[in-house]
């Protein structure tokens, strides 16, 4: 059986992991006959937003605590992540990738990667391990392979900014993926694109097969 290290990065798309993206993401591994273990760096997150209002709230949350809401409580420190006992890594997505694991979306172009996230997604690279970024967690990527080809969807701005990094932007509707065989890293615009849970469990589930076959 195939065992999927899953990275999630609190819990809300606002703030931390897209809930629907990693949930879909956790369940297409299982139906493919597949294992995952979650795991989340223990830090604190850049904000907590207010789901209903958009507003930020003043008290701030732990993203370990907050991804623990999505797995059930079985989930260990990203400081316990070790690339050997695992066949490949999925990143989804929700703006905690782009606050929490990275700074992407308040520099952008002039982003840097938390110490802890490159040092254990840099362990899969290394290794030549699958990997897969969804969303906007492909922000993440630059930091971490030198020459990828990535989406995030169609967004001009942002594949802008992955440009500037180093990166090689492809634009990709919402069901499909884009697989950069050299690197064994696959990518899909998930919730960058989708309007309905239904669009992006057709991206995903292409997504995570993918992930699985290079595994």
């Amino acid at each position: 059986m195939k065992k999927i290290a899953v990275i999630l990065a609190g819990c809300g798309v606002y703030d931390g992991s897209e809930i629907n993206e990693a949930v879909l993401t956790l369940l297409h591994i299982a139906k493919n006959g597949a294992a995952y273990q979650c795991f989340a760096p223990d830090i604190e997150q850049l904000h907590t937003i207010n789901h209903l209002t958009g507003e930020e709230m003043p008290s701030n949350r732990n993203v370990l605590t907050e991804a623990a809401r999505i797995s059930r409580g079985d989930i260990k420190s990203l400081s316990e992540l070790k690339a050997s006992e695992f066949d490949a890594l999925i990143v989804p997505g929700g703006f905690g990738a782009a606050k929490n694991l990275c700074d992407f979306a308040v520099k952008g172009a002039d982003a840097q990667i938390n110490d802890l996230v490159l040092e254990a997604c840099k362990q899969f690279a290394n290794a030549q391990k699958a990997a897969g970024y969804m969303c906007i967690a492909p922000a993440l990527i630059p930091f971490i392979y030198p020459n990828a080809t990535l989406t995030i969807g169609n967004d001009e701005q942002t594949a802008s900014a992955l440009t500037q990094l180093g990166s090689t932007h492809t634009a990709c509707a919402v069901d499909d993926i884009v697989i950069d065989e050299d690197n064994k890293l696959v990518t899909t615009p998930a919730y960058m694109l989708a309007q309905s849970i239904l669009d992006a469990d057709a991206g995903i589930e292409k997504f995570v097969k993918s992930v699985l076959a290079l595994a």
